[in-house]
């Protein structure tokens, strides 16, 4: 939490910028990352190397949320978010793309141990964090059903 202080002091910020950046080494100084950090005469190798370096648990495209807030003396700092629960339950189900009819034709099926096991996972998200397992599991499994995705007890 910030003090009284570093409320005080703190830079001005000249934009907020949401990106998806692929993981794992994969960030490089080209698209999405170049026009949108370049309009604000940001860093781009400096971004990428940070990048690179907090994501390199990931394995290699797996695409990740980053907000990037850039403040008006050109320097910038950044948060990385966890996958999107979409990204993991395509995977789990060894799907491309999701239904394009949600409610009427199903792409697949997963257990409730699936949906337990990336709940885990974006608990550890610190956007998720004050969430209960319980609501999360709820709210994948919301993703799940308009993505197309059946949730069942055992296959």
């Amino acid at each position: 939490m910030a003090t009284l202080k570093d409320a005080v002091v703190r830079k001005p910020v000249l934009a907020t910028l949401r990106l998806i950046v692929p993981a794992a080494g994969a960030a490089r100084p080209g698209q999405p990352i170049s026009p949108a950090l370049g309009s604000y005469r940001l860093n781009l190798m400096a971004f990428c190397k940070d990048f690179n370096a907090r994501t390199q648990k990931y394995k290699a495209d797996t695409p990740m949320h980053v907000t990037v807030t850039a403040d008006k003396d050109n320097t910038f700092d950044f948060v990385v978010k966890s996958p999107p629960v979409s990204w993991f339950l395509k995977k789990a189900a060894g799907i491309e793309t999701a239904s394009g009819l949600a409610g009427h034709r199903n792409v697949s099926s997963l257990t409730i141990r699936h949906v337990y096991e990336i709940a885990k996972l974006k608990q550890a998200d610190p956007f998720c964090k004050h969430m209960s397992l319980e609501a999360l599991c709820k709210c994948i499994i919301g993703t799940a059903n308009s993505m197309g995705i059946v949730i069942v007890k055992d296959l």
